[in-house]
């Protein structure tokens, strides 16, 4: 039996590496690329120094302001190595992708020497690492990718998956959270690979629908094909915090953030979006969804705006908050959008 070749390839704390590349003085220290830290701002990426430390914690501390213009330019950079080596580039952010490396312009029958001709060339090109991780399906690849970062390499050879997945706790799996894991921990599957002794019925109580997409992950089978340019239907971002928020301006700066980074995700695609849509998870765990439809647009301020309004529907700051998310929905393309509106559209 033939296995396909999947590389994850994911750039080491991506925004703070870039500037510090163009900032040699600040090598070495604690960079955050976000927002001021009086105003509780945001921390959109941090250096692997910067991640040892709180900001209260961490007096030297240097704060920059991101600057995304920047960043696509790398990105862009990035993306052209992967698609010399493949046309089967699937995007994820930025930052990472995965590419399907069975057939490669190279000719280079071992996946693992492909990573490393593609780590290599985005070192000489950017001044930048990457970590990647080499598996026969998108799954093993992408917790790989992870598993020696900065600058690593990891591979999940065919002959390997079985001791390789043994060493891997149950929230590795994709969408386990904190809370489902409790849930399966508390029910006795603590390793991934207890997922395929457990009673059906138990971890069917545990994730419901998910029971048997987990059950695949599980024997470490992903047939999920690399998806180049894959047709977008939304964008969202969402984080969980190691610490409930209650401060309701930490809140909405998070969210206007997050719905900046969706009006930036549309300008880079020449999409508008129709709907904004904010996520809630408070401490208890309880999750509201809210959305609002409204014409077409990608105007970051009005994006903001809306999903603030929407912020402003939930029991956040009221309620301490664990999970935060933004996103936009019923995406359309300028050329699909109403003719009579292209005016107004000349302004977003």
């Amino acid at each position: 039996m033939s296995h396909r070749r999947i590389i994850h390839v994911d750039m080491d704390a991506f925004y703070a590496s870039v500037e510090v590349r163009d900032r040699p003085e600040l090598r070495g220290q604690p960079v955050v690329v976000g927002g001021s830290p009086d105003s509780r701002g945001v921390v959109a990426a941090a250096s692997y120094e910067a991640r040892k430390f709180a900001v209260r914690l961490c007096p030297t501390l240097v704060i920059i302001r991101p600057n995304f213009t920047k960043y696509r330019a790398v990105s862009q950079q990035v993306f052209e190595i992967f698609r010399s080596v493949t046309p089967l580039v699937e995007g994820l952010s930025l930052d990472e992708a995965y590419l399907d490396v069975t057939t490669n312009a190279w000719n280079e029958p071992l996946g693992m020497n492909v990573a490393k001709r593609i780590k290599a060339l985005i070192k000489e090109r950017t001044g930048l690492t990457a970590s990647a991780g080499v598996a026969p399906n998108k799954f093993l690849a992408k917790i790989a990718s992870g598993w020696r970062k900065p600058d690593g390499l990891t591979v999940v050879a065919p002959e390997k998956m079985e001791a390789f997945l043994t060493r891997l706790p149950v929230d590795a799996l994709w969408g386990v959270g904190p809370v489902t894991a409790e849930r399966l921990r508390e029910r006795g599957i603590v390793r991934l690979v207890d997922v395929r002794t457990a009673d059906p019925a138990v971890l069917h109580a545990a994730v419901g629908s998910l029971s048997e997409w987990l059950l695949k992950l599980a024997r470490g089978q992903d047939d999920r094909p690399v998806q180049p340019n894959r047709p977008a239907k939304s964008s969202s971002s969402e984080r969980t915090y190691a610490e409930d928020i209650t401060d309701l301006a930490r809140i909405r700066d998070e969210t206007t953030w997050m719905a900046r980074e969706s009006a930036e995700w549309l300008a880079k695609r020449d999409l508008l979006a129709r709907t904004v849509t904010i996520k809630v998870r408070y401490d208890d765990f309880e999750t509201v969804t809210r959305s609002h439809s409204a014409p077409a647009s990608r105007n970051a301020d009005a994006l903001i705006a809306r999903a603030l309004a929407l912020l402003d529907k939930t029991e956040a700051g009221q309620r301490p908050v664990r999970l935060l998310g933004a996103g936009v929905h019923n995406l359309v393309g300028l050329e699909d959008d109403d003719p009579d509106r292209w005016p107004l559209l000349q302004q977003l």
